[in-house]
């Protein structure tokens, strides 16, 4: 009887540390933590970290995107390909932001944790209908609260806010020179 070519197949070699956090964060439904990582790869953060670099390098020219927010991690769709994902998904492209949106929005990611008052005071107007529609959209969020008179909520950017503007982390905003906040 003659052998059966498949029974020729070599047996997989185990899989990379890339592979396996590629894995862990392809069916993770959330952010991950470098440190979730290296608890279940048993590996230390530095040796996740590299392996994060090397996957995150491996993924440039890709469909799919390593997203940073801070020690949070997770894997998207790449932001040139969002037409043809909502496409896909059935769902409505989303509606674009306001001006006074947008520069609310600047102004938290480039300061944040901010307050109100302080976004208040470098834009010239109320922005508290702005800041809600914001939050609805969960393009920022509640970062703590500032610790003076009336304890202030502090704004800062989410995972979310990333993903719409196709950031990897905070770090791929552009340059910016900013004068120093006036004191509140």
């Amino acid at each position: 009887m003659e052998q059966s070519p498949l029974l020729d197949i070599p047996a997989p070699s185990a899989p990379t540390t890339v592979q396996l956090i590629e894995a862990l964060l392809f069916v993770a439904g959330e952010p991950v933590t470098v440190t979730e990582l290296a608890r279940v790869l048993d590996l230390s953060p530095d040796a996740i970290e590299q392996a994060l670099d090397d996957l995150a390098a491996a993924c440039a020219g890709r469909g799919v995107r390593l997203q940073r927010d801070a020690d949070r991690i997770q894997m998207v769709s790449a932001p040139e390909a969002a037409a043809v994902v909502e496409r896909f998904l059935g769902t409505p492209p989303s509606s674009r932001l306001s001006a006074a949106a947008l520069e609310v929005l600047t102004i938290i990611a480039y300061r944040q944790p901010i307050t109100r008052a302080q976004i208040e005071a470098i834009r010239g107007v109320d922005s508290s209908g702005v800041l809600r529609a914001l939050l609805s959209r969960d393009l920022i969020a509640e970062g703590g609260r500032l610790e003076t008179l009336g304890r202030p909520i502090l704004y800062v950017t989410t995972v979310e806010f990333l993903r719409q503007f196709g950031l990897s982390s905070l770090d791929d905003l552009p340059p910016l020179d900013l004068p120093e906040l006036p004191v509140s």
